[in-house]
C-alpha cells in the first residue's frame, strides 16, 4: 500500500478542519492556504469525504466544509478508503479471481496476515488520536 497525494493532501487537509471547533464552516481556500495544497485538487478529495460522510459541504457565501463526526468516530481507514479505495497490499487479496495462484500460493498465507494487521492498526486509530499525539 502506497500513501497517494490525494491520501497525503487529504490528511493535511481533514486534520486542518478537524482541529477547528465543532460545526464551524471552514473554506477550502483556507485550507488550501495554510496547508499549501492546490485548491481544485483539494476540492475532488473534500467531494470524496463528503460522500463517506466524514464531513459537510455548506454552501454560499458562507459555504465551505464543516466535520460531518466528530473526530474520535473516524478512523484513520476511515480517512484513507474515502480517497484510495479499499486497503489492499496486493491486488490479490481483495480481488483473489484475479490471481491464477490464489489456491498454492506461497506468499498469499502472509500478505493475508499482513494486510489484516494493517487494516486492523488503521482501524484502531482515530482522527482524535492523530490530533492529541
Amino acid at each position: 500500500m502506497e500513501l497517494t497525494k490525494a491520501g497525503d493532501y487529504g490528511f493535511l487537509g481533514i486534520l486542518y478542519l478537524a482541529k477547528h471547533p465543532d460545526k464551524k464552516v471552514v473554506r477550502l481556500s483556507e485550507i488550501s492556504e495554510n496547508e499549501n495544497i492546490p485548491e481544485k485538487f483539494l476540492a475532488k478529495i473534500f467531494q470524496s469525504y463528503t460522500r463517506s460522510g466524514l464531513v459537510k459541504s455548506h454552501r454560499g457565501a458562507k459555504g465551505g466544509f464543516s466535520m460531518a463526526k466528530p473526530a474520535d468516530e473516524i478512523t484513520i481507514k476511515d480517512i484513507l478508503e474515502s480517497v484510495q479505495g479499499p486497503m489492499q497490499l496486493t491486488r490479490c487479496m481483495n480481488d483473489s479471481e484475479s490471481c491464477v495462484r490464489k489456491n498454492y500460493c506461497p506468499l498469499r498465507k502472509m500478505w493475508g496476515k499482513a494486510q489484516d494487521y494493517v487494516t486492523a492498526l488503521l482501524d484502531n486509530k482515530t482522527l482524535a488520536d492523530i490530533i492529541s499525539s
